[in-house]
């Protein structure tokens, strides 16, 4: 009797789910999602219009990745995040960088590489200067910090395995720092300012503004980051002392303290990169923004100004990216925020 229940039961939950399922599919295709235009897996370096007003040398910058292919207790993936890395690269070669590339063990690092790539993602991948550079990346330990007129930080999980404490980023840390350079960092890239301490102890971070990925961010992803991983980066760079300044989860959010620039997440790499240029005395050359920026401008309204401000917004925007409104409302719905959950699904309808 208790098994025949506890049988129908499931079944009727399976029915109910598969219901939903096919009742979400026939939704999500309601929307105009080919609208965007796709990204060119062939695009190229002059693909990419804001490459045209590249500026005359302005110097160097020095990229670091991870080298850690895994992370935390059951060995979750790491290394660094395509992306971060891409979109920074030609900001900062646009502006007249030399952009060269560093790992903790030097060689080639492990990439994370997702599918939703855009046109400046695949040019990197196509361009054979920026291939060779990350796939013979400099060993740290051999980097002379008085070459560069800063370091970005690239993030990605692996950060948080090899950033953390290692003597050689502490020491291009210091040497930046000491000459005056931009440090810059997004997402766990952050992980690079833990256990650097100024010259009379105090914690490179104590006291100043900063962000990085969130505790919100990183628990909504791994439930159980906390067991997971040995700490979670919002948490560590408190402890030192940081002002931890944290905003919407997976919105843009990029901090300037004096010389130091972070951002909170991928989609704030964009906004970091010209955040250093700025810092550096120069204004970044001007940039069409993307699909996945333009919806984030959207998001930031919404969560600012509310739906209405939003969907005008989103109306003056036609290559907002629909799918990035539909991921935020299916993060809401999962929370139980249904009420946002709708509101951002008629969003994405325009």
């Amino acid at each position: 009797m208790t098994l025949r229940f506890w049988g129908r039961g499931l079944a009727m939950a399976a029915a109910a789910l598969l219901l939903l399922c096919v009742a979400g599919w026939a939704y999500w295709l309601g929307f105009d999602l080919d609208r965007v235009a796709p990204a060119n897996p062939q695009a190229t370096p002059a693909d990419l219009a804001f490459l045209a007003a590249r500026q005359a040398p302005r110097g160097r910058l020095l990229a670091v990745l991870s080298s850690a292919a895994t992370v935390g207790t059951t060995r979750r993936r790491g290394g660094y995040e395509h992306t971060e890395l891409a979109r920074a690269y030609y900001v900062f070669v646009a502006n007249g960088y030399e952009v060269d590339i560093a790992s903790p063990r030097g060689g080639r690092a492990p990439a994370v590489i997702d599918e939703d790539l855009t046109d400046t993602d695949h040019a990197f991948l196509n361009d054979p200067v920026a291939r060779r550079k990350v796939e013979r990346t400099l060993r740290l330990a051999d980097v002379d910090p008085a070459r560069y007129a800063g370091v970005y930080f690239v993030g990605g999980k692996g950060a948080m395995a090899d950033f953390p404490d290692d003597p050689h980023v502490a020491r291009v840390l210091h040497g930046i720092d000491a000459r005056g350079g931009v440090i810059g960092a997004v997402c766990h890239g952050p992980a690079a300012l833990l256990g650097v301490r100024r010259a009379d102890g105090v914690a490179l971070v104590a006291g100043r503004r900063l962000t990085g990925f969130s505790n919100a961010e990183e628990l909504f992803l791994i439930e159980d980051a906390r067991t997971v991983f040995p700490w979670l980066l919002q948490d560590r760079l408190r402890e030192a002392g940081a002002e931890f300044v944290e905003g919407p989860m997976y919105l843009d959010n990029t901090v300037v303290d004096g010389r130091l620039v972070t951002g909170q997440n991928p989609w704030s790499t964009w906004s970091v990169a010209e955040a250093m240029v700025r810092v550096l005395g120069h204004e970044p050359v001007p940039r069409a923004a993307t699909a996945e920026e333009q919806a984030v401008r959207v998001l930031a309204r919404y969560r600012s100004e509310g739906a209405d401000a939003a969907r005008a917004l989103y109306r003056q925007l036609p290559g907002a990216e629909p799918r990035l409104l539909l991921l935020h409302a299916l993060i809401a719905g999962m929370r139980g925020e249904w009420r946002e959950a709708f509101q951002l699904q008629r969003l994405a309808r325009g």
